[in-house]
């Protein structure tokens, strides 16, 4: 008998956390968004603006307040955003005080490619749009290409990775022959780094190349750096 009470009590029990988490869930769940928080996980500068993704995250709705917490579908926002070609990958979420969080991470630009429209490429080596709010700071590519240059990316990443590198080539010229030329910030002579392999040993040559003339005050004496040869750096004096 006291084990049949016992159980009854457990049921009684049970019950009413049933109907407190029911009642719980469903108070929450009617609770007005009161807050938008977003955050850019990545290093750049914003390429979306914050009206965007509001307008990512809520459609057909006129403030973000005037809905509530249980008609929102986490996924749907998420794949929104995604399907903006400024983002590589977001994660959508609801706090228990009605603030509603993503955080973004954005693709990342490598080269800005002249062209009709001009393109950016980025890390992965897929074609990027421009941004109308912000504009990354990154090597311009012209010249020929059938596959957008995406297969400059190794030579690209290289250049970027590199700190020397990265804050004295301003630009790139691909050529038909699948060579490419180097363009510097602050010299006017040419850098023809030949076709895209060994870039490690093409690189550490142009450097080595680089602190030896500037050693030696001869570096100003040059029009061409030829660096196809990958073991020797062939420079032209003018």
């Amino acid at each position: 008998m006291k084990g049949i009470f016992d159980i009854f009590k457990l049921l009684i029990v049970l019950g009413m956390a049933g109907l407190l988490y029911g009642f719980s869930a469903q108070r929450n769940g009617g609770r007005k968004i009161t807050n938008l928080q977003v955050e850019f996980t990545d290093e750049n500068s914003p390429f979306i603006t914050l009206s965007t993704v509001n307008k990512l995250l809520i459609q057909n709705t006129d403030t973000l307040t005037s809905i509530t917490k249980e008609t929102l579908v986490l996924k749907e926002m998420e794949t929104r955003l995604l399907q903006n070609p400024m983002v590589s990958d977001a994660q959508v979420f609801v706090t228990v005080d009605g603030t509603l969080g993503a955080m973004i991470k954005q693709r990342n630009p490598i080269a800005r490619v002249a062209g009709s429209p001009n393109y950016y490429v980025d890390e992965d080596g897929k074609t990027m749009p421009l941004s109308s709010v912000y504009t990354a700071r990154v090597p311009l590519i012209t010249g020929t290409s059938k596959n957008n240059f995406t297969e400059l990316t190794p030579l690209l990443l290289k250049l970027r990775d590199d700190e020397f590198m990265r804050q004295s080539v301003v630009g790139l010229h691909k050529y038909r022959d699948g060579t490419v030329e180097l363009r510097m910030r602050k010299h006017d002579f040419k850098v023809f780094f030949g076709k895209v392999k060994d870039i490690d040993k093409k690189i550490q040559n142009y450097k080595a190349f680089y602190q030896k003339t500037k050693r030696d005050k001869t570096l100003t004496g040059y029009e061409l750096v030829n660096l196809q040869f990958g073991n020797q750096v062939v420079a032209t004096k003018k």
